[in-house]
């Protein structure tokens, strides 16, 4: 999907940062494109890019939880082991948090087809501009059947299109979201 959005972002006339992780899809070479490999780093490189920038369209999946504590070295098999996780940070929520008022901010909830409401519930929380609700069966999948959700209440279903065709919708619809 992200990858679907900056291609749709730039065929738009946008100039575009892409912040990826390890991702098999190639982007675009006329975005600026960040590395990133941890839910830390694409923290640190969101923060640091979005006060340059007018829209965060925040695509991916990041991990909400991260082990505690970790280690360079291999370890060793034999007995047993204790995973402690610990909350990766809310990227869109922070963000979102402390946006001026000419920057807008775009989510997406992935939930079961029976969450809308949690969607709902994930835009007022994180205070985005638009939240695109996104069930489970679109992951790894070719098309995507979203809803969009805005904050006064409105929502659009949109009928289920390729990821690409849709990035194109979300463009236009985040477009529609500056005065």
């Amino acid at each position: 999907m992200g990858t679907a959005l900056v291609s749709a972002a730039l065929e738009a006339g946008h100039k575009v940062t892409a912040i990826a992780g390890p991702i098999s899809q190639s982007i675009d070479p006329r975005a600026i494109t960040n590395r990133i490999v941890t839910a830390q780093q694409m923290f640190d490189a969101v923060v640091k890019q979005f006060p340059e920038h007018d829209l965060l369209i925040m695509a991916a999946a990041v991990a909400d939880f991260r082990p505690k504590t970790s280690s360079t070295d291999k370890l060793k098999r034999g007995g047993s082991m204790t995973l402690e996780l610990e909350s990766t940070p809310d990227i869109v929520a922070h963000v979102s948090k402390a946006k001026r008022a000419d920057q807008r901010t775009v989510g997406f909830s992935l939930e079961s087809a029976d969450q809308l409401s949690r969607a709902q519930e994930k835009m007022r929380y994180k205070n985005v501009d638009l939240m695109v609700f996104n069930p489970l069966e679109t992951m790894n999948a070719g098309e995507i059947k979203p809803v969009l959700l805005w904050p006064d209440g409105r929502s659009e279903t949109i009928n289920a299109m390729p990821k690409p065709e849709f990035a194109k919708v979300l463009i236009e619809r985040s477009a529609s979201l500056f005065p």
